[in-house]
């Protein structure tokens, strides 16, 4: 497991000082950025190699939003390997060991110069250090889009939006996804699908069904095709 310790700052937070979902994401992808690098095979060594670690999938589920200035804990660890994809869990926990946010991951080893996915190499294999997984349902990885969702106005991908892998980062999809919830609500768990890579320049067409207590977006090209489709699990 690897673990580093932290402090909920005010760009992390909302109107009401709580951390953000999308603060939550970060920290648990700089989490698993901070673990790869620590071992040897982080994003210098993955770009040498022609490699990207792409997610496939996010769930994520929130027991309380903490607040400004409260000290957290991030710790991640990988527990399974198959063919071109990795599975690792995530916590966030207060420093008496209160658990205020856990997640499900899976990732995608994909080649950069052929564009499309690779299997593990031994020497990735062998740095990581297999843990026994979370106890937690794990949802399909797969999401499957509702019917009569609704068209909402294109907007273009921004520079702001890409990552060192040069498209869009999987975080600023659920922070667009976040844009069509009622402003009241709150959401305890997410789900993330991601199907493409939107790339700077592109343009993404969002279609929404709002459910009783889940929303979900479906943040396409322009023929509908998704390139991520986000869940929002919310409270009353």
């Amino acid at each position: 497991m690897y673990s580093f310790e932290s402090r909920i700052r005010y760009s992390e937070v909302d109107k009401e000082g709580r951390i953000t979902l999308n603060s939550i994401l970060d920290y648990f992808q700089d989490c698993s950025c901070f673990h790869s690098d620590d071992i040897g095979v982080g994003i210098n060594y993955l770009m040498e190699q022609g490699l990207a670690w792409v997610l496939s999938s996010w769930q994520i589920e929130i027991k309380r939003y903490p607040m400004y200035g409260e000290n957290v804990k991030i710790s991640t660890w990988p527990y399974d390997f198959k063919g071109f994809f990795g599975f690792r869990n995530f916590t966030m926990e207060t420093p008496e060991g209160e658990m205020l946010a856990y997640a499900n991951s899976i990732w995608t080893l994909l080649d950069l110069k052929k564009g499309r996915p690779t299997r593990l190499t031994p020497e990735l294999i062998e740095a990581y250090k297999l843990e026994p997984q979370l106890p937690m349902k794990c949802e399909s990885r797969k999401i499957q889009l509702p019917e009569e969702m609704q068209a909402k106005e294109a907007f273009p991908v921004h520079k702001y939006h890409i990552d060192t892998n040069q498209h869009v980062n999987n975080g600023r999809y659920v922070g667009m996804a976040q844009e069509y919830l009622q402003e009241e609500k709150q959401v305890w768990k997410m789900r993330a699908e991601y199907r493409k890579a939107a790339i700077y320049g592109d343009t993404i067409y969002p279609y929404v069904k709002e459910q009783e207590k889940v929303t979900v977006v479906n943040l396409a090209d322009g023929e509908g095709n998704p390139y991520a489709i986000i869940e929002l699990e919310v409270s009353e």
